[in-house]
């Protein structure tokens, strides 16, 4: 027992060892992913933008292309007035001129929105584009300072890494379950030393009783007040100077 208890400790010290490097970074990678995602949106709403602007001069094309039908209908329908025989057929050319005239105006109205539209699109874009280059110089800033402290750190964290590996495959798959799920609860911290008759993790005293069961190691205990497995400070100190941390 008390070796799945040192062996959870020793876990615990050398996950301390990489929580340190890792707060070296700060907030940097937090603050590269929130730079990127601002991006992304920008990236995003550009290309909306420019897919609005082809489908509003695919839409004024195909109107043109109508227009010069009507016009040509137009042309069409009054030379034949001087042909018609009634009243009847000069009624019914009337109204298709009528008719092609009202849909010509509409669509040349339909045409001028869309070039406002068109000239909005491009204006709104030319807007974003200087905060998308600003957006990447800070990027490429951000991430050439946190690739720096990565840079520095990398050896280091490389052999915690390989130590934590090690240590892993000596720990049982429930005793792993518990101590990754306490440590996330429990502000990474899952296993805490007991020092002067307290919880280090959350300074609340230990029981007299219980810190004499923690100190003979027949089982693992965890604080009654926030839930961390308990070490008694002796075996503690014994893994501590095996790791030499």
């Amino acid at each position: 027992m008390k070796e799945r208890l040192t062996t959870l400790f020793e876990l615990q010290l050398i996950d301390n060892q990489l929580d340190e490097l890792e707060q070296l970074r700060g907030d940097l990678p937090a603050i590269v992913n929130e730079l990127n995602s601002k991006l992304d949106s920008l990236m995003e709403s550009i290309v909306n933008k420019e897919n609005q602007k082809t489908e509003a001069q695919e839409r004024r094309n195909a109107n043109e292309a109508e227009i010069e039908t009507l016009s040509q209908d137009v042309k069409r329908f009054k030379s034949q007035l001087s042909k018609v025989r009634n009243n009847k057929e000069y009624d019914a050319l009337t109204k298709q001129i009528d008719y092609a005239d009202d849909k010509i105006k509409a669509l040349i109205k339909e045409n001028i929105e869309l070039e406002n539209q068109a000239e909005m699109l491009k204006n709104e874009t030319t807007e974003i584009s200087p905060k998308v280059d600003e957006l990447k110089d800070e990027i490429k800033e951000k991430e050439t300072e946190l690739k720096k402290i990565i840079q520095a750190n990398e050896r280091e964290e490389a052999i915690f890494l390989d130590k934590r590996k090690v240590v892993v495959e000596k720990v049982k798959k429930n005793d792993l379950n518990t101590y990754t799920r306490i440590r996330k609860a429990c502000d990474g911290i899952a296993v805490a030393v007991v020092s002067r008759k307290a919880c280090a993790g959350c300074n609340n005293v230990v029981p007299p009783q219980r810190q004499l069961e923690i100190k003979q190691n027949k089982r693992i205990y965890t604080c009654e007040s926030c839930g961390r497995m308990l070490i008694s400070e002796e075996a503690a100190n014994e893994v501590k100077s095996r790791l030499k941390f």
